[in-house]
Formats: structure tokens, C-alpha cells, sequence
């Protein structure tokens, strides 16, 4: 997902926006989240920037993206932007402190 969302409406309110956004970027990470493993794979993970520009996009992880949103809310900034790409994740093994005595 790459877009730049716009927060003006004639006839929606700024907060109804805000709230609009959140609710299509939990269901995109939802959605992306529920399709099928690869073989070699353990989990979806996610790549994701945020700026009030594309080119002022920053790299954010992603239990940051609401507070980013909120941020944009608490300015009343007309747009924003959000990418969002999905990553295949790999789990590495790091040993506890009682398998290294033994």
C-alpha cells in the first residue's frame, strides 16, 4: 500500500476521516496478514514509511503508524502519506542463559 490520503471532505468531518483511515489501514494489515505462508516462511512482517510527503517519508515500524496519524490529526494537516509493504519474516533462534551453561 502507497498512498497519500487526503483529509478534506465537503461534507465528512476531519475527525470521521481520521477514523476512516485508521479503520483501512487495520484492515489492509489484516488482510495482508491472512494470506498463505510460504513453505519456508513464519510470519508476514511489514516495511512501512510515513510523511506529510512522499519525499519526507520516514521509515517507522509498525505499531507506529497511529501515533504518526495522531500526530497528523493534532496539526489538521489536509494529507499525509503511508507505505505499507509486506515483507516475508524469519524467526531467528537465540538461546536462553540455562542452555548456554550446559
Amino acid at each position: 500500500m502507497k498512498k497519500t490520503f487526503t483529509l478534506t471532505h465537503p461534507k465528512i468531518k476531519y475527525d470521521r476521516l481520521i477514523d476512516g483511515v485508521k479503520h483501512d489501514v487495520k484492515k489492509y494489515i489484516k488482510r495482508e496478514r491472512n494470506k498463505q505462508l510460504p513453505e519456508d516462511v513464519d510470519y508476514w512482517d511489514f516495511d512501512c514509511k510515513f510523511g506529510h510527503t512522499e519525499a519526507q517519508a520516514n521509515v517507522i515500524h509498525l505499531k507506529e503508524i497511529n501515533k504518526c496519524i495522531d500526530e497528523v490529526a493534532s496539526l489538521k494537516l489536509t494529507s499525509f502519506y503511508l507505505e505499507i509493504m509486506v515483507k516475508e519474516g524469519f524467526r531467528t533462534f537465540v538461546p536462553s542463559d540455562d542452555e548456554e551453561e550446559e
